[in-house]
């Protein structure tokens, strides 16, 4: 997972020690997670449980979904900008709305200042049982001779749906996508028969995977997958395939470098805990921290790429 592992526990300013003189934080910090529950809420509420240690402040989540993660981002950004408000974000969110939404109400370039990459997680290629498939090779073959087969995802738009479109692409082949309410939805479809195939989150399908319930063909980052190395990259069969759901830290553009600063650190101490990478691992989640300039050129290039992709596939919200 090339994106994944860049900038691990970089090192970050020391904030100045004046910032409790300066009154931050003067509140508890809100924590706006843009979507309900589910990997982003899980990722955020365990990395905050453990900044809370080291700031010390109190971070409270508040779920705010809508709009594939626009409704919370805006409510983010729009924040005032002493600190005391932060977000999560998504390449959903952050890099693939701005590309597909014909009216976004943020700038993500403008309206945030990030304050880092917190992880990073692959996605899966999975079938019904009953899917005739069982290999990439296999499967690329039987797609070309047969157009039109289905896909399912957890909805439109989402980094899943433009994994889908990117595999077409790249193999040339023609795909149905089928959206659905939700990962469990998709799993549904699977384990029933309904769906022949499937991208979706590899925490998602993986467990159903190791129960017999379904089978995961292929993960879409670069590499294999430390959380489950016997399943083969789609990288393996196509060069240069990557597709990685990723979440970040962000905070509204004014607020002043010295706590973004903070809060990064922060952020890395946290990700450095043994309970936070045990829980990642047991996810398939691998930990980043990348610096925030690394992390505001790392959502600049995924928007530029995943836009193009968006294009191809004609995916357009309006």
């Amino acid at each position: 997972m090339r994106i994944a592992r860049r900038g691990l526990f970089a090192a970050s300013l020391a904030a100045p020690a004046t910032l409790h003189a300066q009154g931050w934080p003067s509140q508890p910090i809100r924590v706006i997670v843009p979507f309900a529950a589910g990997t982003t809420d899980t990722v955020g509420r365990l990395v905050t449980a453990e900044m809370a240690k080291s700031i010390p402040a109190t971070l409270v989540a508040e779920n705010r979904p809508g709009a594939g993660g626009a409704l919370g981002s805006e409510a983010c950004a729009r924040s005032a900008p002493d600190g005391n408000t932060i977000c999560m974000g998504t390449i959903s969110s952050h890099a693939i709305n701005p590309a597909i939404m014909a009216r976004i109400p943020y700038d993500v370039a403008r309206d945030f200042a990030p304050i880092t990459q917190l992880a990073a997680q692959p996605n899966a290629l999975a079938v019904s049982n009953n899917f005739p498939a069982r290999d990439i090779p296999t499967l690329i073959a039987r797609l070309r001779e047969r157009p039109d087969e289905s896909y399912g995802t957890s909805g439109v738009g989402t980094s899943i749906h433009l994994a889908g479109a990117l595999f077409a692409q790249m193999t040339g082949t023609s795909l149905t996508h089928v959206p659905y309410r939700g990962s469990a939805g998709v799993a549904t479809a699977l384990m029933s028969g309904e769906l022949p195939m499937a991208f979706d989150n590899l925490s998602s399908v993986l467990p159903l995977a190791r129960e017999g319930k379904l089978r995961v063909l292929a993960v879409t980052s670069t590499t294999r997958a430390e959380a489950a190395p016997e399943i083969p990259a789609l990288a393996e069969t196509l060069p240069g395939f990557e597709s990685v759901s990723w979440h970040g830290l962000f905070a509204p553009a004014a607020v002043p470098a010295p706590i973004i600063a903070r809060l990064h650190q922060a952020a890395v101490a946290a990700l450095a805990t043994p309970n936070v990478r045990e829980r990642f691992a047991a996810l398939g989640i691998t930990p980043v921290g990348s610096s925030p300039a690394e992390f505001r050129a790392f959502i600049a290039a995924e928007t530029t790429r995943w836009g193009g992709v968006a294009r191809a596939a004609n995916i357009r919200l309006d």
